[in-house]
């Protein structure tokens, strides 16, 4: 455990902690990950208190990015130069996780995550915007274009969760064990987030100084383990009952779209690649060789390239 990783809990609570046992001092947390020289802010949005930044040229196109789980705003970090002379780049960590944290009242669904992102954009007087979207942060994405059209101009999915899977990561099929959503807030060792972040990159030496840090830090946000355990619970109903609808819905999305994968995905395959060409005929697609989950962050000058050049073709 790392002298800053100590400093963001009380120091009873450090030999503890260097097991994984508890959370860790939000107060720390935010001193660390949202200092206000940053540019993060907090608003009460839907039941939850969204982290967010707003960055960019505010008189330019609105390009908003959504991450996927586990993870934060701070996973586009290395995008933000490539589009802030040109965008007002705005990203938030999606309710559940990073800074913003659990649900006041403890519920979970896709439709309330959709929801508080509608409210962030109206709070920041966002009336169109470009999305950009990985994981579960494209599951958003997209459903937001279906639900809100005239909101989004263009669509970008990295790696984007929507059809249904035949293995789900073994971190989200963790939550359908009896007993996880006790367990695993109580417990959650440093060596399990490693081992999901090593997963989601195909090249684990493009893996960055302190990223695994950032990730296992933000785990230990007071309530997001719990509301990590639920939101996968959910997930895992959504993929069993609801995505057989997938195909007849991604055929109504109208805002232009780009596609990008990582060839080298082992939570969501790129065997789903022919499926949203066959369903959304138009779709541009790339697929990086070697690459795994998060080209944002594996890759980033190029996945930034490409989606540049889409958004500005």
């Amino acid at each position: 455990m790392s002298n800053a990783q100590t400093a963001l809990q009380p120091p009873l609570a450090a030999g503890v902690a260097r097991l994984g046992f508890g959370p860790l001092s939000l107060a720390g947390l935010k001193d660390r990950y949202a200092h206000p020289d940053s540019g993060s802010r907090f608003i009460e949005l839907g039941g939850f208190n969204v982290h967010y930044r707003d960055e960019g040229d505010r008189n330019k196109p609105a390009l908003v990015l959504i991450h996927g789980v586990v993870a934060s705003l701070h996973t586009w970090d290395d995008w933000l130069p490539a589009f802030a002379a040109d965008y007002r780049v705005i990203r938030f960590d999606v309710p559940g996780f990073g800074l913003t944290g659990p649900a006041r009242d403890g519920v979970y669904s896709a439709e309330r995550m959709i929801e508080v992102f509608d409210l962030l954009l109206d709070h920041l007087g966002v009336s169109q915007a470009s999305l950009v979207g990985n994981s579960l942060g494209g599951y958003i994405a997209w459903n937001y274009a279906l639900a809100k059209p005239a909101r989004v101009s263009k669509l970008v999915l990295i790696d984007p969760a929507g059809y249904p899977m035949a293995k789900v990561p073994w971190m989200i099929a963790s939550a359908a064990l009896p007993g996880a959503t006790l367990a695993m807030p109580l417990w959650m060792p440093r060596a399990l987030i490693a081992q999901g972040v090593k997963e989601v990159y195909g090249d684990r030496g493009r893996i960055k100084p302190g990223v695994i840090e950032r990730y296992y830090d933000l785990s230990r946000r007071p309530g997001n383990r719990k509301s990590m355990m639920q939101i996968f619970r959910v997930l895992l109903q959504v993929n069993r009952e609801e995505l057989h609808n997938t195909p007849a819905r991604v055929a109504q999305i109208k805002a232009p779209t780009l596609l990008l994968w990582g060839e080298r995905d082992c939570w969501i395959s790129p065997e789903h690649v022919p499926l949203w060409q066959r369903d959304l005929p138009g779709i541009e697609v790339k697929v990086y060789p070697g690459v795994g989950h998060i080209p944002m962050e594996e890759i980033p000058a190029q996945s930034a390239a490409d989606t540049r050049r889409f958004l500005q073709g």
